[in-house]
Protein backbone atom coordinates (compact mmCIF):
# COMPACT_ATOMS: atom_id res chain seq x y z
CA UNK A 1 0.00 0.00 0.00
CA UNK A 2 1.42 3.44 -0.90
CA UNK A 3 2.66 5.64 1.98
CA UNK A 4 -0.24 8.78 1.50
CA UNK A 5 -2.80 5.35 1.11
CA UNK A 6 -5.87 7.11 2.81
CA UNK A 7 -6.89 5.51 6.04
CA UNK A 8 -10.36 3.58 4.40
CA UNK A 9 -7.98 1.89 1.88
CA UNK A 10 -6.58 -0.93 5.58
CA UNK A 11 -10.76 -1.16 5.70
CA UNK A 12 -10.62 -3.57 2.56
CA UNK A 13 -8.31 -5.48 0.13
CA UNK A 14 -7.34 -3.26 -2.36
CA UNK A 15 -7.49 -5.90 -5.23
CA UNK A 16 -10.80 -6.74 -3.86
CA UNK A 17 -12.94 -3.81 -2.37
CA UNK A 18 -15.77 -4.24 -0.39
CA UNK A 19 -18.13 -2.33 0.36
CA UNK A 20 -19.44 -2.34 3.77
CA UNK A 21 -16.09 -1.59 5.12
CA UNK A 22 -15.34 1.13 3.25
CA UNK A 23 -18.85 2.59 4.39
CA UNK A 24 -18.00 1.65 8.08
CA UNK A 25 -14.56 3.55 7.25
CA UNK A 26 -15.81 6.91 6.23
CA UNK A 27 -16.50 9.51 8.11
CA UNK A 28 -17.63 12.19 6.10
CA UNK A 29 -18.83 11.10 2.50
CA UNK A 30 -19.93 8.73 0.18
CA UNK A 31 -21.06 10.00 -3.14
CA UNK A 32 -21.86 7.26 -6.09
CA UNK A 33 -22.49 7.92 -10.16
CA UNK A 34 -24.41 5.47 -11.94
CA UNK A 35 -24.19 6.11 -15.83
CA UNK A 36 -25.48 2.97 -17.17
CA UNK A 37 -29.51 1.84 -18.26
CA UNK A 38 -29.14 -1.70 -17.43
CA UNK A 39 -27.10 -3.46 -14.54
CA UNK A 40 -26.94 -7.33 -14.31
CA UNK A 41 -26.42 -7.48 -10.60
CA UNK A 42 -27.00 -10.63 -9.16
CA UNK A 43 -27.85 -9.63 -5.74
CA UNK A 44 -30.84 -7.85 -7.34
CA UNK A 45 -31.70 -10.64 -9.71
CA UNK A 46 -34.92 -11.66 -7.31
CA UNK A 47 -35.98 -8.43 -6.58
CA UNK A 48 -36.47 -7.38 -10.37
CA UNK A 49 -37.98 -10.53 -11.14
CA UNK A 50 -40.35 -9.89 -8.58
CA UNK A 51 -41.17 -6.84 -9.11
CA UNK A 52 -41.67 -7.42 -13.34
CA UNK A 53 -44.36 -9.63 -11.99
CA UNK A 54 -46.00 -7.27 -10.15
CA UNK A 55 -44.50 -6.90 -6.77
CA UNK A 56 -44.14 -3.50 -4.79
CA UNK A 57 -42.01 -2.82 -1.55
CA UNK A 58 -44.81 -1.84 1.34
CA UNK A 59 -43.62 1.72 2.37
CA UNK A 60 -44.80 1.04 5.71
CA UNK A 61 -42.26 -2.19 6.22
CA UNK A 62 -38.99 -1.19 6.38
CA UNK A 63 -37.50 -4.66 7.17
CA UNK A 64 -38.74 -6.53 4.00
CA UNK A 65 -36.66 -3.93 2.15
CA UNK A 66 -33.06 -5.07 0.28
CA UNK A 67 -31.05 -6.48 3.09
CA UNK A 68 -28.32 -5.76 4.19
CA UNK A 69 -27.24 -3.26 1.64
CA UNK A 70 -29.92 -0.72 3.37
CA UNK A 71 -28.32 -1.66 6.80
CA UNK A 72 -24.98 -0.48 6.01
CA UNK A 73 -26.81 2.44 4.65
CA UNK A 74 -28.80 3.12 7.42
CA UNK A 75 -25.51 2.93 9.41
CA UNK A 76 -23.10 5.46 7.84
CA UNK A 77 -25.44 7.87 7.60
CA UNK A 78 -26.15 7.34 11.15
CA UNK A 79 -22.46 8.55 12.17
CA UNK A 80 -23.02 11.37 10.20
CA UNK A 81 -21.77 10.07 6.72
CA UNK A 82 -23.32 11.65 3.84
CA UNK A 83 -24.55 9.46 1.18
CA UNK A 84 -25.52 10.53 -2.48
CA UNK A 85 -26.28 9.06 -5.17
CA UNK A 86 -27.10 10.25 -9.02
CA UNK A 87 -28.21 8.05 -11.67
CA UNK A 88 -28.18 9.07 -15.56
CA UNK A 89 -30.55 8.29 -17.09
CA UNK A 90 -31.95 7.56 -21.23
CA UNK A 91 -35.54 8.35 -21.28
CA UNK A 92 -37.80 7.04 -21.88
CA UNK A 93 -36.31 4.93 -19.12
CA UNK A 94 -35.91 1.04 -19.49
CA UNK A 95 -37.30 -1.55 -17.79
CA UNK A 96 -34.49 -1.57 -14.84
CA UNK A 97 -34.36 1.79 -14.60
CA UNK A 98 -38.31 1.88 -13.70
CA UNK A 99 -37.22 -0.63 -11.04
CA UNK A 100 -34.16 1.13 -9.83
CA UNK A 101 -36.64 4.59 -9.73
CA UNK A 102 -39.61 2.15 -8.60
CA UNK A 103 -37.18 0.74 -5.76
CA UNK A 104 -35.28 4.50 -5.12
CA UNK A 105 -37.85 5.37 -1.73
CA UNK A 106 -36.34 2.75 -0.05
CA UNK A 107 -32.68 4.26 -0.56
CA UNK A 108 -33.70 7.48 0.65
CA UNK A 109 -35.38 6.09 3.75
CA UNK A 110 -32.15 4.49 4.86
CA UNK A 111 -29.97 8.13 4.83
CA UNK A 112 -28.99 8.42 1.07
CA UNK A 113 -29.88 11.56 -0.95
CA UNK A 114 -30.94 10.36 -4.66
CA UNK A 115 -31.37 12.26 -7.61
CA UNK A 116 -32.06 11.33 -11.24
CA UNK A 117 -30.68 13.39 -14.56
CA UNK A 118 -31.69 12.57 -17.95
CA UNK A 119 -29.05 11.90 -20.53
CA UNK A 120 -30.15 14.56 -22.72
CA UNK A 121 -29.86 17.00 -20.14
CA UNK A 122 -25.87 16.12 -19.67
CA UNK A 123 -24.52 16.57 -23.28
CA UNK A 124 -21.97 19.31 -22.13
CA UNK A 125 -21.11 17.72 -19.05
CA UNK A 126 -17.66 15.84 -18.59
CA UNK A 127 -17.99 12.19 -16.94
CA UNK A 128 -15.64 9.33 -16.88
CA UNK A 129 -16.18 6.73 -18.60
CA UNK A 130 -16.81 4.61 -15.52
CA UNK A 131 -19.73 4.41 -12.61
CA UNK A 132 -17.51 5.17 -9.54
CA UNK A 133 -17.47 5.55 -5.53
CA UNK A 134 -15.87 8.19 -3.55
CA UNK A 135 -15.53 7.97 0.02
CA UNK A 136 -14.43 11.04 2.03
CA UNK A 137 -12.84 12.74 -0.42
CA UNK A 138 -10.07 10.40 -0.59
CA UNK A 139 -10.99 6.79 -2.25
CA UNK A 140 -11.84 6.33 -5.50
CA UNK A 141 -13.30 2.70 -6.52
CA UNK A 142 -14.49 2.32 -10.28
CA UNK A 143 -17.33 -0.10 -11.31
CA UNK A 144 -16.72 -1.79 -14.64
CA UNK A 145 -19.20 -3.68 -16.02
CA UNK A 146 -19.91 -5.90 -19.24
CA UNK A 147 -21.88 -4.80 -22.30
CA UNK A 148 -24.72 -6.82 -20.61
CA UNK A 149 -24.35 -4.93 -17.35
CA UNK A 150 -22.20 -7.97 -15.49
CA UNK A 151 -20.09 -6.82 -13.01
CA UNK A 152 -16.52 -7.82 -14.28
CA UNK A 153 -14.42 -5.76 -11.66
CA UNK A 154 -13.87 -3.06 -9.47
CA UNK A 155 -10.37 -0.71 -8.83
CA UNK A 156 -9.72 1.75 -6.26
CA UNK A 157 -7.18 4.50 -6.46
CA UNK A 158 -6.27 7.59 -4.51
CA UNK A 159 -5.04 9.50 -7.16
CA UNK A 160 -5.81 13.33 -5.95
CA UNK A 161 -6.38 14.51 -9.59
CA UNK A 162 -8.66 11.85 -10.92
CA UNK A 163 -10.74 12.09 -7.58
CA UNK A 164 -10.46 15.78 -8.37
CA UNK A 165 -12.11 15.47 -11.57
CA UNK A 166 -14.40 12.48 -10.90
CA UNK A 167 -16.09 14.61 -7.46
CA UNK A 168 -16.13 18.14 -9.88
CA UNK A 169 -18.05 16.00 -12.39
CA UNK A 170 -20.64 14.84 -9.95
CA UNK A 171 -21.06 17.91 -8.51
CA UNK A 172 -21.70 19.44 -11.82
CA UNK A 173 -24.41 16.74 -12.34
CA UNK A 174 -25.65 17.05 -8.71
CA UNK A 175 -26.64 20.82 -9.41
CA UNK A 176 -29.09 19.50 -12.65
CA UNK A 177 -30.51 16.29 -10.93
CA UNK A 178 -33.74 16.34 -9.87
CA UNK A 179 -34.73 15.11 -6.31
CA UNK A 180 -35.72 11.27 -6.29
CA UNK A 181 -38.94 12.15 -5.21
CA UNK A 182 -39.56 14.38 -8.11
CA UNK A 183 -38.44 13.06 -10.77
CA UNK A 184 -40.97 10.72 -12.64
CA UNK A 185 -38.89 9.26 -15.92
CA UNK A 186 -40.43 11.64 -18.84
CA UNK A 187 -41.61 9.39 -21.57
CA UNK A 188 -43.34 6.44 -19.56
Amino acid sequence: MPMNASPLLTATDSANPEFPPLFAAATRSAIHLELRDGYAVSGEDEGFAAWKAGHRDDPSDPASWWRPWLTVIQQATARGVEVRRLRVASEPLSEYTRFLLDTAFTNVHAGEATRWLPRRQACDLRFPANDFWIFDGDVLIWNHFSGDGLPVSMEWSTDAEMIAFCEESFEAAWKRGIENAEYAGSGN
